[in-house]
């Protein structure tokens, strides 16, 4: 019976519930009060966008809008072509404290895809609006005053690769895209390989599948299509660099030699042969630390020769310690100054009177990293 008397009130406590949700849904009052106006950037501003820049945005502002019941109000710029009248915006972003305050930051990364989408090239300058709405549950509505803002868009593209590939019968994977070869990613939009090129042609691309952007350079353009390039002669290797952020190629060098140097002697003491896959060996190369009077000098790295001069490849430490127990970073390499004594590695000193074998890993699968075995 007691068990019975609670179902009872239970039952009627949900009731009385539900009957009070119904309540206060009708009474839910979704008004509000026309938006404050627009007041940052001014009408027809005109912003000069540098997309590389990670710090470069611009700062939206409007007044607030007022919700007939005091409630919260939500916003988001809105943009468009120029002449859209907004029903199908190009880009819409939810402004500052989760769409709770009345401003917004937009970095120029962004307003670059806002500029693209609204039909403006690149190395070209035009013109979107853009306006603000404000929403309370299901209720929107817009401002009721629109700005202009002319964008100026620097050479590069709006949407940067997140990765990049060479790939075609000129590279070292040949046609087959699953063997293109990867860059290496050194920042957003930058990209960096060292790898052999023989007759034939090639082309980038974002993806190892045939859905992938294609792009291809001309001259120091970076260029987006399905272009290739064309290699003659003999196979030879290769830096190449491109910043896609300003569709440009950074560096496109013939790799001549790499040899291990050693600073004590101010010469290299022995050369590296390429394999493949930004991989370079040596052959046996003998080792003597040079004598000072206050002890033996075991300092060492690399110099990568190539058309654009010495590239010097070595530690991120000034000064280093043996390499005895170190961690694998200890052989990372980085490209330093051709300072004679900072920057270098030591050798392990069983190597001195010795001989090693050197290897150099300049490939995207990793840190780039060499190691040092003693024969």
């Amino acid at each position: 019976m007691k068990n019975l008397k609670k179902i009872v009130l239970l039952t009627l406590l949900v009731c009385a519930a539900a009957v009070s949700c119904k309540k206060d849904n009708k009474t839910l009052n979704e008004n509000i009060s026309q938006l404050g106006s627009l007041t940052v950037p001014l009408n027809q501003a005109s912003i000069k966008l540098t997309p590389s820049n990670a710090a470069a945005s611009q700062q939206f502002k409007w007044g607030s809008a007022t919700p007939d019941d005091g409630g919260l109000v939500l916003y988001e710029v809105a943009f468009d072509k120029e002449g859209g009248n907004f029903t199908a915006p190009v880009f819409k972003v939810v402004s500052d404290g989760g769409g709770v305050q009345p401003q917004v930051t937009i970095s120029h990364k962004d307003l670059t895809k806002i500029a693209a989408l609204c039909g403006i090239n690149s190395s070209s300058t035009g013109k979107v609006s853009w306006t603000v709405i404000s929403s309370k549950a299901s209720s929107r509505k817009a401002s009721g005053e629109t700005r202009m803002l002319q964008l100026e868009r620097p050479a590069g593209f709006a949407e940067v690769p997140a990765e990049l590939y060479l790939t075609g019968s000129a590279s070292e994977g040949g046609d087959d895209l699953s063997k293109a070869v990867k860059f290496k990613k050194l920042e957003d939009g930058v990209f960096e390989l060292y790898t052999s090129l023989k007759a034939g042609s090639y082309q980038l691309t974002d993806k190892q599948a045939q859905a992938g952007r294609k792009f291809s350079t001309e001259g120091a353009l970076i260029k987006e299509g399905t272009q290739v390039v064309t290699v003659s002669g003999n196979t030879k290797l290769y830096y190449l660099k491109y910043d896609f952020n300003v569709a440009s190629v950074v560096e496109a060098s013939e790799i001549q030699s790499l040899g291990l140097y050693m600073s004590a002697y101010a010469s290299e003491i022995g050369q590296l042969n390429y394999t493949a896959n930004g991989t370079w060996k040596s052959g046996i190369i003998p080792v003597t630390f040079y004598q000072f009077s206050w002890g033996r000098d075991e300092r060492y790295k690399f110099a990568l020769h190539t058309s654009s001069g010495i590239k010097y490849l070595g530690s991120s430490n000034t000064n280093n310690v043996s390499p005895v127990g170190q961690a694998a970073s200890y052989f990372y390499l980085n490209q330093v100054s051709n300072d004679q004594w900072n920057n270098t590695y030591k050798f392990n000193p069983s190597a001195d009177n010795k001989s090693i074998i050197a290897t150099v890993n300049l490939n995207a699968a990793g840190a780039y990293t060499h190691s040092i075995v003693t024969q």
